[in-house]
Formats: C-alpha cells, structure tokens, sequence
C-alpha cells in the first residue's frame, strides 16, 4: 500500500497542489533551518556573501539551460505524447513500449542537456575566476579568490539537477507529484549536512560540498518512480528527431527570458558586492523569507495546474475555469501573508535568523528589504501561473519579450536606489518590476484569449483584501496586548508574540471570509472534509445505504 502511494496518478489540481505545497512547506521549513544555521555560524556579513555570490553563475547555467528547457516546451510535448497510451486493467503491457516516442524525446532532451552542462561547467571551472571579478567586483582579491574556488565546487551542482530536472518533468506529466514535491526537501537536507558536518571539517569549502549533496540527493529520489513508469536510459542522440526541435523552437525564446532574469540577478550580486558588508546575505535571507509562501502557494498551484492547462489550452471555457480557479486559490492565501508578512517582519527575522552572530543591525536590514519585497508577493505568487498558460499555449516567446521589459525596469531601478536605499532599494526595485511583469502577462493575455472569469476573480480579490485588512490590523493589537506578559529579550517571548498576533491576525481572516462568503474557503474547507479518512467512511456509507 505505502508503494501504491508514490505511483498514485494525481488528477485534481486542488489534491495536487496541496500535495505539492505540503511537500513545499516542508522544504522551506529545511530552508529556514539551513538559514538559521547560517545566520548563527556566520551572521550576515562577508563569509554569506562570498557563499551567495558563488551561487550565481551555476545557478544562471541551471536556470538558462535546464528550466529554459523544460518549462518552455518538455511537459507539453511530452504529455501530448503519452496523453493516447492507455492500458487496461487485464492487459499485460510493457509501460517502456507504450509510450516509446515519449522516451525517445526524453533520452534525446537528457543526452542533450548533459552535453551542454558537461561544456558550460568545463567552461565556468576554468574561467571562475575572471567570471568571480565580473559579478562581484566589490569584493576584494582574497573574497574574489575564495568565490572563485566555491564556484568551481559549484559547477557540479548543474549536472545533477539537470537529470532531476528531466526526471521531475516526467513525473510531472505522469501527474506523480509525491515523488517529485519531495525532491527538494533532499536537496535542502543536503545543504544542512553541509551547514552542520561538513562546515567543522572543511570550513566554508562545507557549504559548498552541501549544495553538491543535496542535488544528488534532488537527483536520487526521483529515479525509481521513473523507471516505474517506463524511463529507460539509452545514450543516443537523434539530431533530426521532430519533437526535439518543436521543442527547441519553444526554448529558444524562454532561454532568452530567463537570462534576462538571470542577468538581473547578477546585476543585483553586481551591486550588493559594492554595499556595505552583508548586503548579498541580507537579500538573499529576505529573498528566502518572501519566497515561503510563493513557494507553497504560487508554485504548487502552478505546477498542479499546468497538465491541465495544457489539455485545455485551446478550449477557452475550460481554460478560463481552470485558470480562474487556480488564481483565486493562490490569492486566497497569498493576499493575507502579504498583510500579516508586513505586520510581523520583525517577530519573524529574529524568532528566524535571530541567533548567533546574527545581530540586531542584521535584522533592521533584513526587515526593510523584506517589507519591500512583500508588496510584490500577488505578483510574484500569480506570474508562474500566468506564465504557465502563455506555455500551455505554445507560446513561450511573448513571456520573453514582456520579462526583458520588465527586467529592465529592474536593472534601472536597482542602480537608481541601491546607491540611496542600500539593500531596501533592491528589493523595492524588484517588487516594482514584479507589479509590471504581472499587468503585462495578464494584459496581453486578456487581449489573446479572453476575460478569463475575470470578474470572479476581482470579486474574490476584494473579499481577500477586506479580510486581510482586518487580519494585519488585529496583529498589530495583538501584538501589545502581549508584550506586557513576555519577554522580548528571550527567543520564547518573541516566538510567542509572533504565534499569537499572526494566529490571532489568520483567524480574523478566516472569519471574514466567513461573513463574506467566500467561495474559496468554503470550497477550501469542503476539500479538507472530503479528503479527511473518517468523512470518507460516512460519505461511502451513507451512498451504499441510499443504493
């Protein structure tokens, strides 16, 4: 039975997201802990950012090659090539034969993409040390030195992540979403090791080592499911295979996108280098905390819904009706952590980070930029979705132009207010340029396929917003009428104001949500019933009695 569990098909986008999002939860849970681990070794100073800075050129590799490709084109394609394959209950058959041309794309995708990795990370090993003086030119020649060597460490991250890649994109397409939900919670397991074990015996050179452990971990946890499901590696490269270059037609364009983005990032790393001492950490710890709920919510309702999405993309009622409800779902969560993020960003940076060598300078810091980056969090939760339909569609090329716009908006701001706001300016910058990318995909999807239930969304919009109000404000009264009865000083004085204001602040939500009638949290609470063992029983009973 436990087996049956990792095989089972997954086909609601509401059972599958929170699969995902509970898988979510826990990685980003691992990610706050690692965060902690670091922030207590380290604090936020120049050890972090030499490590973040290491980060950036493997992680443009992986991001331009593995997810330009696969989210551009793989799950489409590949889905349109096993969506046929059916076998029946009684017929003995082969899953590898069934769905031959899928494995065939597969092998030719993974043998491909291992090629380029193999070349770009010979390139980047040999050239680390002129690209280290390109992205952070602020640092000095010992800092540079030291990035340098990380990076080459780094290198071998991409190639393991690439496999993953390909194997998560089929289990995607097979709808196994266990499976691939976990594999990120390995792989920050694997960074922890390194944080915890590695750390003592090599020093720094231990961070590194524990990224490369976590993805082969991504990497490891995701085989078997696939092999299950009729993945066989073949090393063989069809260069004239139809299917690879329909794909990568559609890749061409989001690779472009994405290195827009990833440039972006680097012109962040670019000026952070040349702030003040820990101005990277702090980005990249505010960065983290503002991604927990875009992670879970966002990206797991997105994930979820792209199969269908891409059944449907050409029917533009069922489009419409899967698109409108997977945006109001994500909303209906993402809307009150915007508000209850901003109202309790102190009590979570120090009850998060505020340990060791982490001070509290580094958390003013880490509090401002946090702020900023949550004005942004409906965008940035909404845009994976957004995206995902112009993919469903086949069209990967107009994201690409309206991300470049958006990106430079991004670069211009940043060198607009890094120099007046320091790190705060980044992350507000960011946030501005989010807003837009998020108008302009929605705009022009408006103009191309149609209204999509708009008016339900926006009439579900403002019963988020009118609750999410009233929570932020009843944390913040929450908030001192506690403080008289703890100890701020103390980690449990801080933790207990947080879980009271931000319980407090969630129950008022729901409780307007509640008078409002909101179609999402009944249908939310119904779907908790329904999945719920013992309702199961009644509702079966009750069924077999009436028959």
């Amino acid at each position: 039975m436990f087996k049956d569990i990792f095989k089972r098909q997954i086909n609601s986008i509401t059972v599958a997201a929170a699969l995902v999002a509970l898988s979510s939860l826990a990685s980003r849970l691992l990610g706050i802990i690692r965060d902690r681990i670091l922030a207590g070794q380290f604090g936020a100073g120049t050890t972090l950012d030499i490590y973040y800075a290491a980060f950036r050129i493997p992680d443009l590799i992986y991001n331009l090659i593995v997810l330009g490709a696969l989210s551009a084109g793989f799950i489409p394609i590949f889905t349109s090539l096993i969506k046929d394959w059916k076998c029946a209950p009684t017929e003995d058959c082969n899953p590898h034969l069934k769905n031959k041309d899928a494995w065939d794309l597969a092998n030719n995708i993974l043998n491909i993409l291992l090629l380029g990795l193999v070349v770009l990370s010979l390139f980047g090993i040999i050239f680390a040390p002129a690209l280290t003086r390109l992205i952070a030119p602020g640092f000095g020649p010992d800092e540079q030195a030291l990035t340098a060597t990380l990076t080459r460490i780094m290198f071998l991250s991409p190639l393991f992540l690439g496999i993953s890649g390909i194997i998560g994109s089929i289990l995607q397409s097979f709808k196994r979403f266990l499976i691939y939900s976990l594999a990120p919670v390995f792989y920050n397991v694997g960074i922890i090791i390194g944080a915890v074990y590695f750390v003592p015996l090599w020093g720094i050179y231990g961070l590194a080592w524990g990224v490369i452990l976590g993805a082969f971990l991504h990497l490891v946890i995701q085989i078997p499911t696939a092999y299950h499901l009729g993945f066989r590696y073949r090393l063989k490269i069809n260069w004239r295979d139809f299917n690879t270059w329909k794909m990568g037609k559609m890749m061409v364009p989001r690779t472009l996108g994405l290195a827009i983005s990833q440039i972006n990032l680097v012109v962040i790393t670019v000026l952070a280098s040349k702030l003040s001492a820990g101005s990277l950490a702090v980005f990249n710890f505010a960065n983290n905390l503002q991604s927990f709920p875009i992670g879970i919510f966002g990206v797991s309702f997105a994930i979820a819904a792209f199969p269908s999405l891409a059944e449907a993309a050409f029917n533009k009622e069922k489009l419409a009706a899967s698109f409108s409800q997977t945006m109001r779902q994500i909303l209906f969560f993402v809307i009150p952590a915007t508000f209850l993020i901003i109202a309790l960003r102190a009590q979570i940076i120090r009850v998060v980070l505020g340990t060791g060598n982490f001070d509290w300078q580094d958390t003013i810091l880490t509090m401002n930029t946090l702020g900023f980056f949550a004005i942004s969090l409906f965008a940035q939760a909404t845009i994976p979705l957004l995206i995902r339909v112009f993919y469903a569609r086949h069209n990967s090329a107009t994201p690409f132009y309206l991300g470049l716009a958006s990106a430079g908006v991004n670069v211009v701001l940043s060198l607009f207010l890094a120099p007046k706001m320091g790190v705060a300016g980044l992350a507000l910058a960011f946030s501005a340029a989010s807003i837009l990318n998020f108008l302009l995909l929605w705009i022009w999807l408006y103009l191309r396929v149609g209204v999509l239930d708009i008016g339900n969304i926006l009439s579900a919009v403002l019963k988020f917003t009118t609750g999410s109000i009233a929570a932020g404000g009843a944390a913040q009264i929450m908030k001192v009428l506690v403080w008289p009865f703890i100890d701020m000083t103390k980690f449990s004085g801080v933790f207990t104001q947080l879980i009271a204001a931000g319980g407090f602040g969630l129950l008022v939500y729901l409780f307007f949500c509640y008078l409002l009638k909101s179609e999402e949290l009944f249908g939310f609470i119904a779907s908790l019933k329904n999945r719920w063992p013992f309702s199961k029983v009644k509702i079966d009973d009750q069924l077999s009695s009436n028959n």
